[in-house]
């Protein structure tokens, strides 16, 4: 089995990284996961995989759905870490590996499927729900869900509602064609998405790696692992 792992060229691949501490309790082997930045070698994007985690990071660049990057907006990009994550995906959807967005991967998600993101919060659609949490502490949560009754998000969590941190300063504007939203915060706001037909896709705009000990967090992660299992061979 090989998973592929990507994060910002910054992320680094130090063992105490929490993405791969939710991966390694889920049951998957450390030496099966493969780190992927702007940093990697290009030949580790060429490389055949059974699952795919797109990690959280910088923002997608704004022409990618068709916008000129606002100003005010805060926006960071980095061209590599775009390509490497789209590349991966459309790879991912064409082999029918399954993909676990997070945080940013659930933007890059909706954007590669042909939706658009609300570029800044803060400024486009300011709330009282807190989903920018700068207080340092990456587990604390600042606010509940609600899980859509039927999805696959609540099968897999058990659920209808659960309590997640936030960290992110864009959002899902324009749901892309072909997902269908499968939690959402108190105001509104698009918190996962899934593909009802098709790979086995799911992305979360919260950061359940973070979240060590909690139930929903787990089964998550198990969740993808048990899909990347049932997989033929890589592709």
């Amino acid at each position: 089995m090989r998973v592929v792992l990507t994060l910002d060229r910054d992320a680094g691949a130090a063992e105490n990284n929490d993405y791969l501490l939710a991966l390694t309790a889920s049951g998957v082997s450390r030496s099966a996961i493969e780190i992927v930045t702007p940093s990697s070698a290009a030949q580790a994007v060429a490389k055949p995989f059974d699952g795919l985690v797109l990690g959280g990071g910088g923002d997608v660049d704004p022409a990618r759905y068709g916008r000129p990057t606002r100003a005010d907006a805060r926006v960071e990009v980095d061209p590599d870490r775009d390509s490497i994550d789209f590349t991966l995906l459309a790879r991912a959807l064409a082999v029918g590996a399954p993909v676990l967005g997070i945080c940013r991967g659930l933007q890059v998600v909706n954007v590669a499927l042909g939706g658009t993101l609300v570029q800044d919060l803060a400024t486009e659609r300011p709330s009282e729900v807190s989903h920018e949490d700068g207080d340092g502490d990456r587990a604390r949560l600042a606010h509940a869900v609600s899980v859509a009754a039927g999805s696959r998000l609540a099968g897999i969590a058990g659920r209808t509602e659960a309590a997640v941190n936030s960290r992110h300063h864009q959002a899902v504007e324009r749901v892309a064609p072909g997902l269908t939203v499968s939690a959402t915060a108190p105001d509104g706001l698009v918190e996962a998405l899934e593909m009802p037909h098709g790979p086995a896709l799911l992305a979360v705009q919260w950061h359940p790696e973070n979240l060590r000990g909690d139930a929903v967090s787990e089964r998550i992660f198990a969740a993808f692992l048990g899909a990347a299992r049932r997989r033929p061979g890589p592709g």
